[in-house]
């Protein structure tokens, strides 16, 4: 750690060509200076910016930083705080309201049984690819519908409103919608949730919202719990499908070390969690004034932790840029940790465990279709880091 002071201006719009799994090169250099860095908010406020495993892990762990939406300093007006329900951007005790009747519904034990429905709703998939003929785009075909089926039939999403709502989360999750489109798709999901809670308190059927109208949470409420599940459930777990599909064929050995040994797949999926970080970085905001890494952050003061490069850090994982599925330090923090750690992390792993290793199984020459330089990347502004499309083919 040659300068603790390094200094970060803005954060970096994109990544070094021929290196989509990497962390922007910027991020990469700040945790080489030190796993602290100061860093300027693009709207001139200042703050800091955290890329050390120890120091992210600490923080999300420390309650005198805030999740509070309203909270955040990062621009020169007021935020308002997040709507009911909303528990992501919320701190204690309105979090767990929202987050304790969900904690039961998303256990090891109730994934588990969903394993069944999961292969099923992969091989119907996959069926269809099998059908259509190579070339396809593995994020529509695969990796999006997946996914999403999983979480509609949790929820209790009508089959037929599916394709709509996976439209209108997939606008205001790509990072590259316009102020105008991105309120008229909050507001139409908004309309639609308001509609399924309503729906669901005058004819409960067998599903977890149903389950929670029987709770003494308020429509609103429930809509915002459901915008959240529907959301992360949809976006995380289509991403690292899609894009640790694609880290696979870039390594043919770790794809060949999985193909050849089945029972690898759950290495493969932490060590995939680990080395794309698709959730890149969260925010926080100092209550009080706390020392991070020999540093004061000042009360009102908001911090970047950034994820992707917290599980790159060269002093927690041997080898940090390398795809290593036999890799032995696990730990890494890409559902987060502390009171905020991912509700749906067991159900993204079984989905992941089911699919990567049925799309192996049912594509032996998989491979891409065109160029890796030329798989269009999502934006760095996109929350959750991703490919728009990955065209795919196979031997028939």
């Amino acid at each position: 750690m040659s300068d603790s002071l390094h200094t970060v201006t803005t954060l970096p719009t994109e990544r070094r060509p021929g290196c989509p799994f990497d962390p922007p090169a910027e991020l990469i250099d700040a945790r080489r200076h030190g796993p602290i860095s100061r860093y300027t908010h693009p709207g001139g406020k200042p703050g800091w910016l955290i890329t050390g495993y120890d120091l992210v892990r600490s923080v999300l762990a420390d309650p005198r930083f805030s999740s509070r939406k309203e909270l955040l300093n990062v621009v020169d007006f007021e935020i308002p705080p997040a709507p009911p329900g909303e528990f992501l951007l919320m701190d204690e005790p309105q979090h767990g309201r929202y987050r304790k009747p969900l904690v039961g519904r998303f256990t090891a034990r109730r994934m588990r049984l969903l394993t069944e429905r999961i292969e099923q709703i992969t091989t119907d998939c996959l069926d269809a690819m099998e059908k259509a003929g190579p070339p396809t785009d593995l994020v529509n075909a695969f990796a999006k519908p997946i996914p999403t089926i999983v979480i509609c039939e949790l929820l209790g999403v009508p089959y037929e409103d599916r394709d709509s709502f996976q439209e209108q989360i997939d606008t205001f999750m790509n990072g590259e919608t316009n102020d105008e489109d991105l309120i008229a798709a909050y507001t139409a999901t908004q309309n639609y949730l308001a509609q399924l809670v309503a729906a669901k308190r005058a004819n409960p059927t067998d599903d977890v919202l149903s389950e929670l109208t029987d709770s003494d949470l308020t429509d609103e409420e429930l809509q915002g719990i459901s915008l959240i599940l529907l959301a992360a459930g949809f976006d995380t777990t289509a991403n690292m499908l899609s894009l640790g599909t694609f880290a696979l064929l870039q390594n043919p050995e770790q794809l060949a070390a999985l193909r050849a040994d089945p029972a690898l797949v759950d290495g493969a999926v932490e060590e995939l969690l680990r080395y794309l970080s698709v959730a890149k970085s969260f925010m926080r905001t100092a209550l009080v004034d706390v020392e991070v890494g020999g540093q004061t952050i000042e009360a009102g003061t908001t911090v970047v932790l950034s994820y992707s490069t917290a599980n790159r850090d060269p002093e927690r994982f041997t080898d940090p840029h390398v795809l290593d599925l036999h890799r032995q330090d696990g730990g890494h923090l890409a559902f987060g940790h502390g009171i905020h750690l991912c509700l749906g992390q067991q159900l993204a792993r079984i989905e992941m465990r089911v699919a990567f290793s049925a799309l192996l199984n049912r594509f032996p020459t998989l491979r891409l279709a065109l160029p890796a330089e030329e798989v269009a990347l999502r934006p760095e502004a996109a929350d959750i880091f991703g490919v728009k499309k990955l065209p795919v083919t196979w031997d028939v």
